[in-house]
């Protein structure tokens, strides 16, 4: 996961960055008033797209953390893990990981509403501006704690499926990679 998410995370950023850069050459022209150039629209354009892909990004990052967190708690329940520290500390990622994710969504909405008002002279443009420099100040501080918990979270997974396969070496049973192999060969 740590590797999807640096190559989302990298893309995203660049998609933020780009939208960011053509809104000033944007501002720059004048074009949200002039129809004869398409430099708003560009800028319109990826920026909703870039919205829209901040969502899916810090979504899968919930995706992951609730999907992995039920899967440590039931592995833990199955075999008789103790709470602490594994199970636990794929909580406190979780509980670590989320706010900021949020914090990264809202402000990345926020911006492109205020970007709308700013477009309708409803709002001055410094706002959309502000929270568009907010926008990628907080999105790459987000990927950088993503980052290291779901790197975190993935040691935690190793470690349990290590206690695990101690647990069943101890009852006698094959590990799980024969147990697997042991089914995909009977498939």
């Amino acid at each position: 996961m740590s590797r999807i998410l640096t190559r989302l995370a990298a893309f995203l950023f660049l998609m933020l960055l780009a939208a960011f850069t053509v809104g000033w050459l944007s501002r720059w022209r004048g074009s949200a008033t002039r129809a004869d150039d398409p430099t708003f629209m560009v800028h319109f354009l990826l920026g909703l797209f870039a919205v829209f892909v901040t969502l899916g990004v810090h979504c899968l990052i919930f995706i992951y953390f609730l999907g992995t967190g039920r899967w440590v708690k039931e592995v833990a329940l199955a075999y008789r893990l103790p709470d602490a520290p594994l199970p636990r500390l794929t909580r406190d990622l979780k509980r670590r990981t989320f706010p900021l994710a949020l914090a990264a969504m809202l402000v990345s909405i926020a911006t492109a509403a205020a970007g709308a008002a700013a477009q309708r002279q409803e709002w001055p443009w410094g706002i959309h501006a502000g929270l568009a420099v907010a926008t990628l100040l907080i999105n790459l501080w987000a990927f950088v704690v993503e980052y290291r918990n779901v790197s975190i979270n993935t040691g935690i997974i190793d470690a349990v499926m290590r206690e695990v396969d101690r647990i069943r070496a101890e009852y006698g049973l094959p590990s799980n990679a024969e147990a697997l192999q042991r089914e995909q060969g009977d498939v």
